[in-house]
């Protein structure tokens, strides 16, 4: 049993990061669970496509609005205290809407706007927390500690934490909201256990946050590799976000599955990405960075034009799979890259910037594809993510070898003092081990 701890959470790594961990992973199967019961929620209180579609809008809307200045914050703040307030907060909001779907009356305007409240808070919460491990662990250690993150958020976010969601609205429409009060809860009391050290937040204190904004926005233009994941991942979630804002729809209408169904939907891309993330040390030895992102990036269009095509839940379950692997090894590599190439005091700001990208494109696409779907049927935003994902494809092939040097930034020291050859090794050794689009 210890040998199994230690390969899951190396001693190395310190307790503040096993604090870290259990914190993402009661949050995150909280989250799961509202992964599959929000849309349910809102697909049992309207038959409109463009509802359904606006719920997924403003769950993604507080990133775009609100992202850059919980970065800013996150720079000026006490990191730990601003996880532990706001997930208390959006314990207490979920308390009261599960209280309030005892009624069984409940508009579906208050259910959006409730939606839009717990996205907004999480924004706060999630860019903080993204800021916390390369405060925890060296940086040559980044890359292990994000597979074991990584192990939890696919275990519990996407594996777990769906169809315990679908079963629980099966259940009752109560049971899944308080569940995840309770867990989201457990989450900021073992995050109120961390230990962190100064991330040099009283040096900025006479600024103003919109100089610190603006400090964010400056290092990720001049940065290569952060600027091109930035820019790839707002174009790619234009037409993600278009296809799966109507994906309840897609899998209840169109593949015949019901509300446990479209859960597994989630699960199965989960289990791809268990996959994915276990090989991840095998390919990163073999595939060059730039081509592993030039292989997801293809995987993805042709996701699109299979889902398109398809009317058979089997096949749709297969390209799931397929598409999660892709999915979370995107995942772990843009994330390393960033918290190996960013500054600590920087790393709110410039991970606000990412979120900003990353829920920007939702946000588009999830209009697109509401709007589509809404005139020609729920496969039109299949067909339109393909589409845009196969022409952006060709534009950005040649700028992806800026992510084959993204580790190698000079002006990015590690403060624990190991040299960068021992961390590429311990990098890959973690990325074999079990491991956020």
């Amino acid at each position: 049993m210890s040998r199994l701890v230690e390969t899951v959470l190396p001693r190395r790594l310190g307790t503040g990061f096993r604090w870290l961990l259990g914190s993402s992973w009661a949050s995150n199967l909280g989250d799961g669970v509202a992964l599959a019961a929000g849309p349910l929620l809102v697909a049992s209180l309207t038959e409109s496509p463009f509802v359904v579609a606006l719920a997924a809008t403003l769950q993604w809307l507080p990133p775009l609005l609100f992202g850059l200045l919980a970065g800013a914050l996150s720079d000026r703040l006490d990191r730990r205290l601003l996880v532990v307030a706001v997930d208390l907060a959006r314990a207490v909001m979920l308390v009261v809407l599960a209280l309030a779907l005892t009624t069984r009356d409940v508009p579906v305007a208050v259910v959006l706007a409730t939606l839009f409240a717990l996205a907004t808070a999480e924004v706060f919460a999630d860019n903080a927390a993204q800021t916390l491990l390369p405060m925890l662990v060296r940086r040559v250690d980044l890359g292990v500690a994000n597979a074991r993150l990584q192990t939890g958020f696919i275990t519990m976010n996407q594996l777990a934490g769906p169809p315990l969601g679908a079963a629980l609205f099966a259940a009752g429409v109560v049971w899944p909201f308080a569940s995840q009060a309770v867990l989201v809860a457990l989450g900021a009391v073992l995050a109120s256990r961390l230990v962190l050290p100064a991330h040099g937040r009283r040096e900025r204190t006479g600024s103003h946050l919109g100089h610190d904004i603006a400090e964010g926005f400056r290092w990720v233009r001049q940065h290569a590799a952060v600027r091109t994941l930035v820019l790839t991942i707002f174009t790619f979630n234009i037409t993600f976000g278009a296809a799966w804002s109507v994906l309840v729809l897609y899998a209840t209408e169109r593949l015949g599955m019901g509300a446990v169904g479209f859960g597994l939907l989630t699960t199965l891309s989960a289990v791809g990405g268990l996959a994915g993330t276990a090989a991840y040390g095998w390919i990163t030895r073999r595939v060059s960075l730039a081509d592993l992102m030039r292989i997801g990036l293809v995987i993805e269009t042709l996701t699109h034009l299979a889902l398109a095509l398809t009317r058979q839940a089997w096949v749709a379950m297969v390209i799931f799979v397929v598409f999660g692997a892709h999915a979370f090894v995107w995942g772990t590599t843009s994330t390393t890259v960033r918290q190996r190439a960013v500054p600590s005091a920087l790393q709110g700001r410039v991970g606000s910037v990412n979120m900003v990208g990353v829920f920007g494109g939702l946000v588009v696409g999830s209009g697109i594809g509401g709007a589509l779907a809404q005139r020609w049927g729920v496969t039109a935003p299949f067909w339109f993510a393909f589409v845009g994902s196969a022409v952006f494809v060709v534009l950005i092939w040649r700028e992806l070898r800026h992510i084959a040097h993204a580790d190698e930034d000079p002006t990015v020291e590690d403060d624990r003092g190991t040299d960068e050859h021992r961390g590429r090794e311990e990098a890959d050794d973690g990325g074999t081990g079990p491991a956020r689009r």
